[in-house]
């Protein structure tokens, strides 16, 4: 059988996990560029009967899955993944599988772009190393700020015990949140509007659904206090695009830091390239050792179930 794994940006899925016990039965193909040409991607994976992608950087929708008439397998990192048809897949006679993940990467990822952006990191190693000057900004501390986390799952959580260590207030909204689960975390419940109107940081970590598509809008990003950060490690989607390179530009807050975008990889051209108060990584939110130690030992042992007939951790 052949299978192709995507999106191996780092080229290191082969030397992750021991790909030898498929030796004999797999014949494992591995694309490191992105291929965002459907037409491209259709010829060069006409032939697979597995595909191994990572996470939502190559969307398998109906159109594309239509076209791959010897497709039997399709594993992706994690146990979610909005990006695959699941229907449409299981029209088509394809079995799609996840694996486990690890939620402790994006949450130190967001303390990163926290802190990258509170004390001007990026500004100060930029002068440092090409010998301007020592010492150009002043940076905002964390001690008695408030942090407002928008969803309050695994990930908040954990941000939030970071933010308390640094002696900081926290507070928490989402719709079905409840006192139950803040109190233990010292987490105050507050309103949506309390919630952008207190906070010194607003950071997202909900799911995206119908429901939170567009959460943070422009009237969203107007109440918030003018030096205020946005951090989203989460899904683009859940905040207004446009309205954030709006206020951005505006100054109506302080900065932003981004992991997620609309489009990725994000066009070269694109403004949030050039924003100067925005502080973004590609979606490394996930990218880890130990996140693809797991992706891919568990990819090769759900391509040894299926072989076997025994297919595991199917999405449904």
């Amino acid at each position: 059988m052949r299978c192709a794994v995507l999106d191996d940006y780092q080229g290191v899925s082969l030397d992750m996990a021991d790909w030898s016990a498929l030796d004999g039965h797999i014949d494992v193909t591995v694309h490191r560029e992105h291929i965002g040409d459907q037409d491209r991607l259709v010829d060069l994976l006409i032939d697979q009967q597995i595909i191994v992608i990572m996470r939502e950087r190559t969307p398998f929708r109906a159109d594309l899955l239509r076209r791959l008439p010897h497709l039997q397998l399709l594993i992706t990192s994690g146990m979610r993944n909005a990006s695959i048809d699941l229907t449409a897949a299981a029209e088509h006679g394809v079995t799609v599988c996840g694996t486990a993940s690890t939620s402790t990467p994006p949450a130190e990822l967001t303390w990163a772009l926290i802190l990258g952006l509170a004390r001007h990191l990026v500004t100060e190693n930029n002068a440092f190393r090409a010998g301007g000057p020592w010492q150009s900004t002043v940076g905002t501390g964390l001690s008695g700020k408030t942090l407002g986390l928008v969803g309050f799952g695994k990930i908040g959580i954990q941000v939030a015990r970071v933010a308390r260590a640094f002696g900081m207030d926290v507070t928490a909204w989402s719709a079905n949140l409840t006192a139950a689960r803040t109190d233990p975390e010292g987490v105050r419940l507050v309103s949506k509007d309390e919630l952008l109107t207190g906070s010194d940081i607003v950071s997202v970590h909900t799911v995206l659904s119908d429901r939170t598509r567009g959460l943070i809008g422009a009237d969203e990003l107007a109440r918030m206090r003018p030096g205020a950060l946005l951090i989203n490690t989460s899904r683009a989607a859940i905040v207004d695009q446009h309205a954030l390179i709006e206020a951005l530009r505006a100054r109506r807050i302080g900065g932003a830091g981004l992991d997620v975008f609309d489009q990725e990889p994000l066009p070269p051209d694109h403004p949030l390239r050039t924003l100067p108060t925005v502080l973004a990584t590609p979606h490394l939110g996930y990218v880890t050792d130990s996140n693809y130690h797991i992706y891919f030992r568990e990819a090769v042992e759900n391509i040894q179930a299926f072989i076997a007939g025994t297919p595991i951790r199917v999405m449904s």
